[in-house]
């Protein structure tokens, strides 16, 4: 939705593809298969990206979140682009390789969101809060950003989320 770096041109939307298995669900039951792994079993029902757990450290409370992992440039380019709903504890991380000035718009957002710029040292830099849908405004990191963080719009006031928190996570090998 929000998301490309303004350079970053408008992708193809990509196809889904569904599948079933090839055998009854008796015979499924009787072929042991092995666990998922959690990265493997963990994505989102809509967008198919990695979902993993974000943690905002903000006034001695832990916040955890459920969080769409768009780590690669075609991810970051559709972010959360076309999107209608949010919950409450979910949002899209953008984690960048090196600490960069990140930039991102509106265009083909719908909802309204929370942008919180996260810093090399973990904490949030800035927060452009309740940004406009469909907007091609730039909404800009104040200095360098190792990730970027969105959330429904409002939830950063609601929950006290301000700059200098701390924002944990892991990103699967």
């Amino acid at each position: 939705m929000v998301r490309h770096w303004l350079a970053a041109g408008l992708l193809g939307l990509g196809t889904l593809a569904a599948c079933s298995p090839g055998e009854s669900a008796t015979a499924a039951a009787q072929t042991p298969v092995p666990p998922a792994s959690e990265a493997e079993a963990a994505r989102h029902p809509v967008s198919g990206l990695r979902v993993i757990d974000l943690v905002v450290e903000s006034g001695g409370k832990r916040l955890p979140f459920k969080v769409e992992l768009a780590d690669t440039p075609e991810a970051q380019a559709r972010g959360l682009m076309f999107r209608t709903e949010l919950g409450d504890f979910e949002g899209m991380i953008f984690p960048s390789a090196t600490p960069e000035p990140r930039s991102f718009w509106m265009k083909n957002t719908p909802l309204s969101l929370d942008i919180i710029f996260i810093g090399p040292d973990g904490r949030i830099a800035n927060i452009a809060a309740n940004t406009t849908p469909y907007s091609l405004d730039s909404v800009s990191s104040k200095g360098l950003a190792s990730a970027v963080l969105e959330l429904r719009a409002g939830r950063a006031a609601a929950l006290g989320i301000v700059p200098g928190d701390k924002v944990s996570y892991t990103l699967p090998q």
